[in-house]
């Protein structure tokens, strides 16, 4: 595989090929994979937590890895080559899990992993336009095969549709004033790439507030990014999905990146784990809850991958038969 020039600094070893995988160790102990178990992870990416998962299933263990990026599944391919044998690896959204799975004959499996939100590659690689580090076209699909891009928000959206985007998806409190700015910018040339949009977020927020915090294009390139890929519209259906794809006694784990992401899992979870007014889950879809709060990475990982640095992860698993 020929990776990209833009890539050479970020990689400066064979060894950082390899994903790493963010809270891979509680994923694991939370997902308690099996010998000879099925498994799916519906966000493949660099195939990190696939490649311990099928590892730990054994020779009779299989995996269904499924990714919209094509990249990232090309990527995994060549991280998982030694399992090949043991992976069917799809280029599918994880909304047509139940799909996929009825295609390959598959009634139910005994893990499902979500590990949520744009990957280290997509950020690293310049040309996605998913990062304010790089100034790249406007772009931020993770399946490119689709239209939508950022530079069609940023340039075609009202104002006031903009800044609700930003303010829903960023949870960003300059919202207004950065789609002002944008709406201001546009007039005088179309906004193209992510260094412009950088500087027009700078512009828009008071000096004062960026000093402190994260960097100040981060919130609005997140509310884009899930924009584009519509990341949280069918969220909740998904995990539904997923928890009647579980065999009784099946887990399923969940690692999410944002505030929005997290309250989605939470709430699918608990509204599958208890009885509200009298009403219980519904058949097939019983769950308890084993992680009683969400789980965080330590500060060693943290230090050793700041991508992990907002993870929280949060576990379930389907009733046995005869406890619902």
């Amino acid at each position: 595989m020929v990776w990209p020039p833009s890539w050479e600094k970020a990689i400066s070893s064979v060894s950082e090929l390899i994903h790493q995988p963010v809270m891979l160790a509680e994923a694991l102990e939370l997902l308690a994979v099996k010998a000879n178990g099925i498994y799916l992870d519906c966000t493949l990416g660099g195939g990190g937590h696939a490649r311990e998962m099928i590892r730990r299933a054994g020779p009779g263990g299989s995996l269904i890895g499924l990714d919209r990026d094509e990249d990232s599944l090309t990527r995994a391919a060549v991280n998982l080559s030694d399992f090949s044998r043991q992976m069917t690896l799809i280029h599918s959204d994880y909304r047509l899990m139940d799909r996929v799975l009825t295609e390959l004959g598959i009634s139910g499996v005994d893990g499902v992993l979500f590990d949520l939100g744009v990957s280290t590659w997509q950020v690293l690689d310049p040309e996605r336009g998913f990062s304010y580090s790089y100034d790249a076209a406007l772009d931020m699909r993770m399946d490119r095969k689709t239209d939508l891009t950022a530079a069609d928000l940023v340039n075609g959206l009202k104002e006031q549709e903009l800044a609700g985007l930003i303010q829903r998806f960023g949870e960003e409190r300059w919202a207004k004033r950065i789609a002002s700015f944008i709406t201001a910018a546009r007039v005088k040339q179309p906004i193209a790439t992510t260094g412009q949009l950088v500087e027009i977020i700078k512009a828009a927020i008071p000096a004062a507030a960026r000093r402190n915090g994260p960097h100040p294009a981060k919130r609005t390139f997140q509310a884009l990014r899930i924009a584009v890929n519509d990341e949280l519209n069918g969220l909740e259906q998904t995990l539904r999905l997923a928890i009647r794809s579980l065999k009784p006694g099946g887990r399923i784990v969940a690692i999410s990146f944002h505030s929005l992401e997290d309250r989605i899992v939470k709430n699918s979870f608990r509204d599958r784990a208890l009885s509200r007014d009298g009403i219980e889950p519904i058949a097939g879809e019983g769950i308890r809850i084993l992680t009683r709060k969400p789980l965080r990475p330590d500060a060693i990982e943290v230090e050793q991958n700041p991508r992990a640095r907002s993870a929280r992860l949060r576990a379930a698993e389907k009733f046995a038969e005869g406890l619902q």
